[in-house]
C-alpha cells in the first residue's frame, strides 16, 4: 500500500526495471559550443594590507571601556588576593606575581575621566602594596 498525505491510502504501482548500460566504454555526450572551464581568475582583492590594519585597530565605542573595567576588577581581586595572604600569615608569591602582572596592565587608559580616576587609584594602591613587600620600581616590569 501507498501511503498519499495524512490519511490517503493508495495502491502502489510496479517499479520500473532498472536500466543497464550497454556493453562498451563510457563516454559522455558534450556538445560542440561549450567552452573549457576557466582557471582561477584571481580572487578580487577587497583592499591591501593598510585596510586591513586599520579595520584590526577599530574599537566598538564600549569596547575599550569594558577592558578597563576588566583591568580594574582583575587588579582589586588581586589585592584582595595578597590582603588574604597577608592576614593568614602566609605570603604567596603567585599571588606576588599576579599583582606584578596587574601593575603592568594598568597603564592604558580607557579615555573616560571617571574611569581613569578610579584605575590611577587602583594602580597607586598596587604600587604602595609591591613597594612594602619589598620590590623596586625597576623589579616589577
Amino acid at each position: 500500500m501507498r501511503i498519499l498525505g495524512p490519511n490517503g491510502v493508495g495502491t502502489s504501482q510496479a517499479a520500473a526495471a532498472p536500466r543497464r548500460a550497454t556493453p562498451g566504454t563510457f563516454s559522455l555526450d558534450v556538445p560542440q559550443g561549450t567552452r573549457p572551464a576557466a582557471g582561477n581568475a584571481g580572487a578580487r582583492q577587497i583592499g591591501g594590507l593598510e585596510t586591513l590594519m586599520a579595520l584590526q585597530a577599530f574599537e566598538e565605542p564600549g569596547e575599550r571601556r569594558r577592558r578597563a573595567v576588566g583591568r580594574g576588577r582583575t587588579a582589586l581581586d588581586a589585592l584582595d588576593a595578597l590582603k588574604l595572604g597577608l592576614l593568614s600569615g602566609s605570603l604567596d608569591t603567585g599571588a606576588v606575581a599576579r599583582l606584578k602582572a596587574v601593575a603592568d596592565e594598568l597603564g592604558e587608559r580607557s579615555g573616560e575621566p571617571g574611569l581613569d580616576t578610579v584605575l590611577a587609584e587602583i594602580e597607586l594602591r598596587v604600587e604602595v602594596e609591591l613597594a612594602k613587600i619589598g620590590l623596586p620600581p625597576g623589579a616589577r616590569k
